[in-house]
């Protein structure tokens, strides 16, 4: 019987079993591997601490500073992937791929969202060779260049934002003749000299030799092509939470984000808390996934010292 079993080793997951351990809960973190999104980047600038470090190098530190304090406290179960979560009474089971079945008092869900990927030809080929789905991950590598965002609601226009501040122009395709986004964000950067707006395009290709040159998309009424040179393309289409096993558990959102407190991190069910990008918050990045997981833990130990 654990205390607490942390779902995820991201940043999220990661700063809660380094907490956990210092306060003495006998715990379980169980992830398919360490790192979460940010993993395929190249150079991450801003993680707090750290002036640059590639994905892998982050997450190899993530797995380093969880093991350094874990002793007979935090158990790592890597390379398993939690399939179902179940409650019986107070106690919940949580049951991995691996045919393994795990008992505890809390569960902390920290599984992450990953990004919803391009799905035309050549996306796949140029994914992390000017295919990108974090502006301020990678942004600064395309200082000077010409860029291309995909995708209209807030988190493209955020994305296009942050990228005014490093390109030579930022082109945003939308696929519909209306914004998603804000009325007030999207005055605010098209008011950019620099800033560009196809509307009403559905990205058809994408071309290029060892990294990326070309776009081409669709008008949606005429049907004609026209191809777009670009040394970088931002995709911001949404992004899919990680939370299917939970779903009889917990209340979920529309797009399937774990609903919180966010003065305590906790979910809907007692006993079940959750932090980073599978939750229900406005903000995603590394950096705050951390902080509200070590919210989650200071909840948590409070509600296992409590009984």
């Amino acid at each position: 019987m654990y205390d607490l079993i942390i779902i995820g080793g991201g940043p999220a997951g990661s700063a809660a079993a380094v907490y956990a351990a210092r306060k003495r809960l006998k715990t379980a973190l169980i992830t398919s591997e360490f790192g979460g999104q940010s993993v395929v980047s190249e150079d991450i600038q801003n993680w707090i601490g750290t002036v640059s470090i590639s994905g892998s190098d982050l997450a190899e530190s993530f797995k380093k500073h969880v093991l350094a304090y874990a002793g007979d406290v935090v158990e790592v179960k890597e390379g398993e992937k939690v399939l179902s979560l179940k409650k019986d009474g107070d106690i919940f089971s949580v049951t991995t791929d691996g045919g393994h079945e795990h008992k505890t008092k809390t569960v902390l869900i920290v599984t992450g969202s990953k990004r919803r990927k391009l799905t035309v030809p050549g996306a796949e080929q140029f994914e992390n060779k000017g295919i990108t789905y974090c502006a301020s991950c990678d942004g600064p590598l395309f200082s000077g260049k010409d860029v291309a965002v995909i995708g209209g609601g807030n988190a493209g226009f955020e994305t296009a934002a942050q990228l005014l501040a490093y390109a030579k122009s930022v082109t945003l395709l939308n696929n519909s003749k209306e914004f998603r986004a804000d009325p007030i964000t999207v005055e605010k950067v098209l008011s950019h000299p620099n800033m560009k707006v196809i509307l009403n395009a559905s990205l058809s290709e994408i071309k290029g030799e060892n990294f990326v040159k070309v776009l081409t998309y669709k008008d949606n009424d005429t049907g004609a092509i026209t191809e777009l040179p670009t040394e970088g393309i931002f995709v911001e289409i949404g992004l899919v939470p990680a939370t299917d096993f939970a779903k009889d558990v917990v209340e979920l959102n529309k797009y399937g984000s774990v609903v919180i407190d966010p003065r305590t991190q906790a979910a809907s069910t007692p006993g079940i808390w959750a932090a980073g990008d599978c939750t229900d918050i406005l903000y995603h990045q590394n950096n705050i996934a951390a902080g509200d997981a070590v919210r989650a833990l200071e909840d948590i130990y409070v509600h296992l010292h409590a009984k």
